[in-house]
């Protein structure tokens, strides 16, 4: 029986589909990592390009005039949204995935630091053992910042070394977890620090997968993943981040603009060290730059004189001018800062006894004319009070005259404190100008010219938020915390920082104005189906030409980016946190700019009981009052009282989507955990020994 041979075309047809497998799914890792890149890149000019001729288009050609009150607001958090497109394509542009690291150092100093704040002891005793059991050589270090008796004696019995604030700290601002990390950094020597918050359970690699990227000498940190091993099904508060530690932190790795997250990360001293002087010096320079400005207003206000002084006050203000002028000079050469205040404050000091000694004269001259006054007894006083130099001092610092703006001119500079005495410590390397001290400490690192790296490999597992009001917390902490940078140390005004670094950091701080938009993309469908007020020319098909490419398109980018991962759940908070995305910025405002303080709460490692319906109050109402207009414009509708079909079933839609996405706080609000049996206990017990072992339960 003969074997018959496949046909010419059969055989091409099959060498194609060969071809176009290997093509689209390379068997090589690296490319097919490339090939993603390149689609990715292919759907984000194509994004851009789309949402360009729509957001044109809306701004030259739609507005509804007739109802701008609504209608320029919209097309305002349109534009938002596709600045926010923008960025977020930008940052995907330069994606770089690593998952093999270099080998790890035979021989650097590890000290792993575990920051903890009143949590549960079992749950700090679980973090500290499978920290002990990391392979790398290291020192475990409990830095407790609640200083309790309990937690050092955990301490003990596992063998592990205790910290707890110095005397320094009493009475001073403590700074949270900034300056828990800083206290101990002080009391600790290894060449590089592992953070760990006190619920995360490290592999027993993660040293080993991470170390070796430093043996380039600018590799200041490396960040890998946070990951939850109690998330509930469904996941009702958000807490995984699949997009955020994944492609986000990929491409901002890309742009050498890797975030440090603050725990599961791995740092070196000597950059911490580097930015913390760096952060003392620029502090101390604003300061003097302060006083000077200050010195010079005073000096140049027209002093209280007498005829007679006039031209040794004008001798005297002018010289101490030119003194001010003089230290600005040498501010600017970098000149040391303790010499230059000191030497002002010597010269001020002898510009007033000058002047002290100058008006004794004029008055010792009008005593000799006065009838009956003993000139040799007035003489020999006068003698000694102008060789007394305690005396010139007290009088030259008298309030009378212009000796009070010199003396206050002095004191300005003396005022300038080297040792900072309004602090525990001088020198902070963790940031503390946020209750989130990871990114500000990232971006002045890289602002210094130090390198980031993002390992994307879950090499730590943590305890997730279990109820709505804890993750709330998390989340309003995060959000002050960003804006409280933005407005304290603006990446686009930072120095140091590249083009790329500036985007990526601003990225992040630009999305938490969302809250604002996110309550105009709700109302304008109310204000529409409810009163009528339409924010565009028309429904029409010009509107849905221009618009509908732009959010095909937009949407399969997302799809693409976030292949195989649940981010679902996250597009759903982005819109429905939107009261508490407000309250952050309102609330960092005021910190910034009015010193209000913030509420600095330790995120719970613990179920908060309760009911949660008043957290969400806000989205609600804003769910009913959508379901109201859409009610009453298809009554209006179906009763042939208004003829604007297409209108209507558009907003509609809308309406539907916002729902969807509201809908999320109602799953967070309503989730109750099953109930723990002695089974379930059990299960969660050979569970956490297998993330002790380093891989999931």
């Amino acid at each position: 029986m003969g074997v018959t041979s496949p046909s010419p075309q059969r055989s091409w047809k099959e060498a194609s589909a060969n071809w176009l497998a290997r093509t689209l799914l390379p068997a090589d890792m690296e490319r097919r990592a490339l090939l993603r890149l390149n689609i990715l890149r292919i759907l984000i000019v194509a994004n851009l390009l789309l949402g360009t001729y729509y957001i044109v288009w809306r701004w030259g050609a739609s507005i509804n005039w007739s109802f701008w009150w609504i209608a320029v607001p919209l097309v305002i958090a349109e534009t938002y949204s596709y600045l926010d497109s923008w960025l977020f394509g930008l940052t995907i542009w330069r994606s770089t995935p690593r998952t093999t690291s270099p080998p790890a150092p035979p021989a650097v100093t590890v000290d792993v630091l575990i920051t903890c704040y009143n949590e549960p002891i079992e749950i700090v005793r679980e973090t500290v053992r499978a920290v002990v059991a990391i392979s790398y050589p290291h020192r475990t270090y409990i830095i407790d910042d609640g200083n309790s008796p309990a937690m050092r004696a955990m301490a003990e019995a596992e063998g592990v070394s205790y910290i707890v604030r110095t005397v320094e700290w009493q009475g001073m601002d403590r700074h949270a977890k900034s300056g828990n990390l800083n206290n101990a950094l002080f009391q600790t020597t290894g060449e590089f620090l592992l953070t760990l918050d006190a619920d995360q359970i490290p592999s027993p690699a993660i040293l080993d997968r991470t170390l070796g990227y430093f043996s380039d000498p600018w590799v200041a940190f490396v960040q890998t993943p946070q990951w939850f091993y109690n998330v509930p099904p469904g996941d009702p508060f958000g807490s995984d981040a699949p997009l955020f530690y994944g492609p986000i932190q990929q491409g901002k790795d890309g742009w050498n603009a890797a975030f440090f997250c603050g725990s599961n990360a791995v740092l070196r001293r000597d950059a911490l060290m580097q930015i913390g002087v760096k952060a003392y010096s620029r502090d101390l320079t604003k300061r003097v730059r302060r006083s000077l400005h200050t010195a010079d207003l005073l000096l140049t206000q027209p002093p209280l004189l007498v005829d007679r002084s006039e031209q040794a006050v004008r001798a005297a203000l002018l010289e101490l001018r030119a003194a001010v002028k003089q230290v600005r000079h040498k501010l600017s050469a970098k000149e040391s800062i303790q010499s230059i205040t000191w030497e002002f404050q010597r010269r001020a000091q002898e510009v007033a006894q000058e002047l002290v000694s100058h008006e004794l004269m004029h008055i010792r001259a009008e005593l000799a004319d006065i009838p009956g006054i003993d000139l040799d007894h007035v003489e020999s006083s006068f003698t000694k009070l102008l060789e007394d130099e305690t005396a010139l001092a007290q009088l030259a610092s008298r309030t009378t005259s212009p000796l009070a703006a010199i003396e206050t001119v002095r004191h300005l500079l003396m005022a300038i404190d080297v040792d900072r005495s309004d602090e525990a410590i001088p020198i902070m390397p963790f940031s503390t100008i946020s209750v989130t001290e990871d990114m500000a400490t990232a971006m002045r690192l890289h602002a210094a010219g130090w390198k980031s790296v993002y390992h994307h490999e879950v090499l730590a597992r943590g305890l997730a938020p279990e109820d709505l009001r804890t993750a709330m917390q998390q989340r309003l902490r995060w959000a002050q915390g960003t804006i409280q940078v933005m407005l304290s140390e603006s990446p686009l005004t930072q120095r140091g920082l590249s083009f790329g670094q500036r985007l990526m950091y601003f990225a992040t701080m630009w999305s938490y104005f969302s809250g604002f938009f996110s309550v105009i993309y709700i109302a304008a469908p109310i204000l529409y189906l409810g009163l009528g007020w339409l924010p565009v020319n028309a429904f029409s098909a010009e509107l849905f030409r221009h618009l509908m490419p732009y959010l095909l398109i937009n949407q399969l980018f997302f799809l693409v980016v976030g292949w195989g991962k649940k981010t679902w759940r996250g597009q759903q908070y982005s819109l429905a946190l939107f009261p508490l995305w407000i309250r952050a910025v309102i609330s960092a405002v005021n910190n910034v700019y009015r010193g209000k303080k913030l509420a600095f709460v330790v995120t719970p490692k613990t179920r908060q009981g309760g009911q949660h319906w008043d957290l969400v109050r806000p989205q609600i109402v804003a769910m009913l009052l959508l379901i109201g207009s859409s009610i009453y414009a298809l009554v209006r509708l179906t009763l042939g009282l208004t003829d604007e079909g297409v209108s209507i079933v558009t907003n509609i839609f809308w309406v539907m989507y916002n729902l969807i996405l509201l809908s999320a706080v109602l799953d967070a609000a309503t989730y109750r955990p099953p109930e723990v049996t002695e089974s379930g206990a059990a299960g969660q017990a050979v569970d956490t020994a297998a993330l002790l072992r380093g891989r999931p339960g």
